[in-house]
């Protein structure tokens, strides 16, 4: 049984979506964020890092519970604990499973945050952060549109992995970082299609679902 630690965010979702991919049985405990919830003591000895989703896994490698904190560590924990095709085990398809995924954890989920912060809703207008974050969210589109989707059906190549997971929730806001997926053909045809996924659909809905 797994528990999942997490809240309504794209980062908390990667983890529901891939749970329900993979099939594992787990529990949701919601960490309300705007509460400050994630800097409880009992959470920080999960995820030090007082960021969630995190999880606990009480049969571990070794047979005992082994928690997991950050999303890239959780999804390949998931995959690797499963034997799941959504990571490759050899070859030049799990070198691009990585890739991808580190790109998502390294460009787009800190700059599509910070065009978040400052473009959805701000308290204060910041006219320099606003032109930096959403130029660089744009950016980030281009690369996934022009210079790879335009090649490939998913991230990785021509099979659905863990850096879709990653990907998806966040490109799943677009609208809040003022982006119009039309301008982006292969973006869209690409989130369409994994939209349609039964077990992103059940992801998505997660923690509210349960």
């Amino acid at each position: 049984m797994i528990d999942l630690y997490t809240w309504a965010t794209p980062n908390g979702r990667k983890a529901s979506i891939m749970l329900e991919e993979v099939g594992l049985e787990y529990t949701t405990h919601q960490i309300n964020i705007s509460k400050g919830e994630q800097h409880e003591p009992d959470f920080l000895k999960i995820s030090p890092n007082n960021r969630i989703p995190a999880i606990v896994d009480s049969d571990g490698p070794d047979g005992k519970p082994i928690s997991v904190f950050e999303t890239g560590a959780i999804l390949i924990y998931l995959a690797e604990k499963t034997g799941s095709e959504l990571l490759p085990r050899a070859g030049r398809e799990r070198v691009a499973t990585f890739e991808w995924l580190m790109w998502q954890m390294g460009g787009v989920g800190p700059m599509f945050g910070q065009a978040h912060h400052f473009l959805f809703n701000p308290s204060e207008v910041v006219p320099y952060g606003q032109k930096r974050y959403h130029d660089e969210t744009k950016r980030l589109y281009m690369v996934m549109n022009d210079r790879r989707l335009n090649e490939t059906e998913y991230l990785a190549g021509d099979f659905y992995s863990i850096a879709d997971i990653a990907v998806y929730p966040w490109v799943s806001r677009h609208e809040r970082h003022q982006v119009d997926l039309n301008e982006f053909p292969n973006v869209k045809r690409w989130f369409d299609t994994i939209s349609a996924r039964e077990a992103v659909q059940k992801g998505m809905a997660v923690p509210f679902a349960n």
